[in-house]
């Protein structure tokens, strides 16, 4: 089932153009990944759907979506004392923050063990590694039962081998809790490996269809102006070209 459908979005700033009638959808269950060089409107596409910024053209959700986000960087003052616990609770609505709920402190242990991070329940968020926070934020995500993920390029300085565990661990969460979910990334190998389909975009929709049709030389120096090559293993499906 489509879970989302994107029809010729625009998003226009005062002076430049940030997307130009980028149609696409996503179907539920379903790992998405969201492909193209720095500038290329990937985030903007993101708080597009987020509902932060004003776009031309149609978002529809074929279902009401619970959104979670995960940042590409999260700004705090890592000397605030605020655990892991307190930081989920936050999103509570309406729960007494002080002394929360049984049902609520529940479903934090309950978000924080579907992403491994259970111990980390009573740790300062300042005192976090890049792994470990990683890990929270996407059980802050997940919180409150949300069925549809964004991850903005959500691995900026995490080592590798903690990199195929994020995405091992986002692919797991998708079968286990049927989310969908949309993913920005740089690293092609994981995009090969992680995702069920893949966008590509530079302001334009360049192509969009499965990996192992979309990740060839061609269109990669195509998307990114340059020959960009790599190995790649996945299964067969169509593939969609779309000219402006």
């Amino acid at each position: 089932m489509t879970f989302l459908e994107v029809k010729n979005l625009s998003v226009k700033f005062p002076d430049f153009k940030a997307l130009e009638g980028i149609s696409f959808s996503a179907e539920e269950g379903k790992i998405t990944a969201i492909i193209g060089p720095n500038g290329a409107g990937k985030t903007v596409l993101f708080r597009a759907l987020l509902g932060v910024l004003p776009y031309e053209g149609e978002i529809i959700w074929h279902k009401k979506p619970t959104l979670g986000y995960v940042p590409q960087r999260l700004e705090f003052d890592r000397t605030f004392p605020l655990t892991v616990k307190e930081l989920l609770l936050l999103k509570t609505k309406g729960a007494n923050f002080w002394l929360p709920k049984e049902s609520a402190l529940k479903e934090v242990v309950n978000s924080l063990n579907h992403t491994r991070a259970g111990h980390l329940l009573d740790k300062r968020v300042g005192k976090l590694s890049g792994g470990e926070l990683q890990r929270v934020l996407i059980a802050y995500a997940i919180f409150g039962q949300s069925d549809f993920l964004l991850f903005d390029e959500p691995l900026s300085g995490i080592d590798i081998e903690g990199e195929m565990t994020i995405y091992g661990l986002i692919k797991h969460l998708a079968k286990e809790l049927n989310l969908t979910v949309l993913f920005i990334s740089h690293d092609l190998n994981i995009v090969s490996e992680y995702a069920d389909s893949v966008i590509c975009l530079n302001k334009k929709l360049f192509c969009s269809g499965v990996p192992e049709k979309i990740l060839t030389p061609e269109q990669l120096k195509a998307l990114y102006g340059a020959p960009i090559t790599f190995y790649l293993h996945k299964h067969e499906e169509p593939v969609k070209h779309h000219h402006s």
